[in-house]
């Protein structure tokens, strides 16, 4: 059987942060997927259809899943500075941290690190901080809603695969008991 090795995120080259106390690394959301929106407050795609969408992801999935934003200005530098963003960000009521990323001439550091073609830009890592997709422009939110859903189903198989070692390596059967069931349903 073969495996794909998916690359490890570089970080984040942020020269702030919004809706956060401290500044953030792509570290702080190990353990969990991470949906990074990259967009421009002046992106008519951003607006329309990339902010609702994450509305929209963060109430299916609640906490199974986190979201950050990404600020990459590649054009109209001037009038998207971190006042203009912090204004944007409280009219659209976004409470996700947001990255601005640090500006390195016409496009920005994370932007060219990370080889981002324009915005919205959506990023899925998976728990280990992994890039699993990578996708340029509006995505329907049922493919996005299967990519997510296959590394929430993907932890979850190794979560109990795990369970299921020490169990055995204790002398329990990790199959039987109560455990396994809850008020919605029993798992095999």
């Amino acid at each position: 059987m073969s495996h794909i090795e998916f690359p490890l995120a570089p970080e984040l080259a942020a020269s702030g942060w919004l809706n956060t106390p401290k500044p953030l690394s792509l570290e702080d959301f190990r353990g969990k997927p991470l949906l990074i929106y990259v967009f421009q407050m002046l992106c008519p795609a951003c607006i329309s259809h990339g902010l609702p969408q994450l509305a929209r992801v963060a109430n299916t999935f609640g906490d199974d899943i986190a979201i950050i934003g990404l600020h990459s200005v590649f054009e109209h530098h001037g009038v998207m500075g971190p006042e203009a963003l912090q204004a944007f960000v409280h009219e659209y009521r976004l409470r996700f941290p947001i990255a601005i990323d640090r500006p390195a001439g016409r496009i920005p550091e994370t932007m060219a690190r990370w080889g981002f073609q324009g915005t919205p830009t959506l990023v899925l890592l998976d728990a280990d901080g992994r890039v699993r997709m990578q996708h340029l422009g509006p995505l329907e939110d049922m493919k996005l809603g299967k990519a997510i859903g296959a590394l929430l189903m993907q932890d979850a198989l190794l979560t109990r695969e795990v369970n299921k070692r020490e169990a055995s390596d204790s002398g329990l059967s990790a199959d039987s008991g109560p455990e396994l069931c809850d008020d919605r349903q029993c798992q095999l």
